[in-house]
């Protein structure tokens, strides 16, 4: 076996002051309090009628242009005046799927290239919708905030500390400014999610002891290389399966898992052991499963567990238990003894459980409309700390796995580890490319 280049030092790099971004990392502590009232969100059907909001969409892709479709469906007078990629064919794409949803984009409001995301903040939007690669999501966000935009982000929202320490900065910056900064962990505008959680907060599991997640499915989309492609557009339009690009898919998919866990325990990782490998990816470099010990606040112990392969048995939930029941955190309580304590009735359900869709808002749908409800109201909506802690989380399983060691959150914090090329070019692209072997 080829011996990696990489190393645990190569990861996380020399000491950096964690308040370098201008950051006190505060501890995420909640308590469940027996018989408490929790009192839990408003979340409207629709938002509230306000003067015209113009979004400008930076990333095109699949997920951008369905996230520019859940903007101007989540209420009246919202539209989408500009459009940002690296690549034409992305911008066309989406220009012809917002057509069919009467929003036109002007020739002069679509930008490409590596700056345009500059171009579209300063095209006079109101809105930044961000849904690249992660990697690019700090600077983005740094200039979209920087600009006075409200902001919607994608998860993750980094793929290293460094771009993390960004993403905090930059939350801090959108309070002091009175900026809405929501992400794409949309769990938290999921009303049966919402629900289930206020049940804990009451203590109806009594105090949390453990805890597991999961995000095991088959295959994830790849593109092969084309020779009209260089280097560097080959991997951001392979992007899911670079390390540098996506987090690697602990942190690009598994996220959403490791943050529902951070939301109802209201702790975070303190350390965290993890494995994985590489068996049948057929691009990047980039591991299929992983496999993580996390060691929360207060010594709960936390099973995280994904897998992208085909063929395997499939599983997208997660889980805490109590000292007095367990919850599957979306929509059920039981007792220790497996009786059914509370159930979420608030949507009618099929003949197979499901809720019936016609009742069911899409919680794609709710983050964006709780987003442009904070813009209307004047009751701004910052998500950005919380979402970086759980994309950190996950970057502390990631590291473990790679190099084989024990990861604490503070050294993750306090790291200078920064992933990708020094300059974006459309050309060779000067990052590690072999797989990370643990142990060397």
């Amino acid at each position: 076996m080829k011996k990696s280049p990489i190393s645990r030092r190569n990861f996380l790099g020399t000491a950096a002051a964690a308040g370098a971004a201008g950051i006190i990392v505060p501890s995420l502590i909640t308590s469940c309090k027996p018989n408490a009232k929790v009192i839990l969100p408003v979340m409207l059907d629709k938002a509230p009628d306000g003067p015209l909001l113009k979004a400008g969409l930076i990333g095109c892709g699949g997920r951008g242009t369905g996230a520019a479709i859940n903007f101007i469906h989540s209420g009246p007078n919202l539209t989408i005046s500009a459009l940002g990629d690296v690549f034409t064919d992305r911008i066309a794409s989406c220009r012809e799927t917002l057509a069919k949803d009467g929003v036109e984009i002007a020739d002069e409001k679509c930008f490409t290239g590596f700056d345009a995301y500059q171009k579209v903040i300063e095209s006079g939007v109101d809105i930044v919708l961000l849904a690249t690669p992660p990697v690019f999501r700090a600077e983005h966000v740094e200039a979209a905030v920087s600009a006075g935009k409200h902001v919607f982000m994608e998860k993750p929202v980094a793929v290293d500390p460094v771009g993390v320490r960004r993403i905090l900065a930059s939350g801090e910056k959108a309070k002091g400014m009175e900026l809405s900064l929501v992400t794409g962990t949309q769990r938290h505008h999921q009303h049966d999610y919402v629900a289930t959680w206020g049940k804990i907060q009451e203590g109806r599991i009594g105090n949390i002891v453990s805890a597991n997640c999961y995000w095991n499915q088959g295959q994830l989309w790849y593109r092969e290389p084309n020779p009209s492609w260089t280097e560097m557009e080959y991997m951001i339009r392979d992007w899911v399966n670079w390390s540098w690009l996506s987090g690697d898919h602990i942190i690009e998919q598994h996220v959403h898992n490791i943050d529902v866990i951070n939301w109802f325990t209201g702790k975070r990782p303190v350390s965290a052991v993890s494995f994985g490998s590489r068996q049948r990816r057929p691009t990047g470099d980039q591991y299929d499963n992983f496999s993580t010990d996390f060691v929360y606040e207060g010594g709960i112990h936390v099973h995280s567990m994904c897998r992208q392969i085909n063929g395997c048995e499939n599983n997208v939930s997660e889980w805490i238990q109590g000292t007095k029941g367990t919850s599957n955190c979306q929509n059920t309580v039981w007792d220790k003894n497996g009786e059914q304590l509370w159930k979420f009735d608030g949507y009618k359900l099929d003949a197979e459980g499901k809720m019936t869709e016609d009742l069911a808002i899409s919680p794609y749908d709710q983050e964006h409309i709780d987003f442009v409800t904070s813009i209307r109201t004047g009751k701004p909506l910052n998500e950005a700390e919380f979402v970086a802690f759980s994309t950190m989380s996950g970057m502390m399983g990631r590291v473990s796995a790679y190099t084989g060691k024990l990861v604490t959150w503070d050294e993750m914090m306090n790291s200078e580890m920064k992933l990708g090329p020094k300059v974006y070019v459309m050309g060779p692209v000067d990052v590690p490319k072999t797989v990370p072997v643990p142990g060397e």
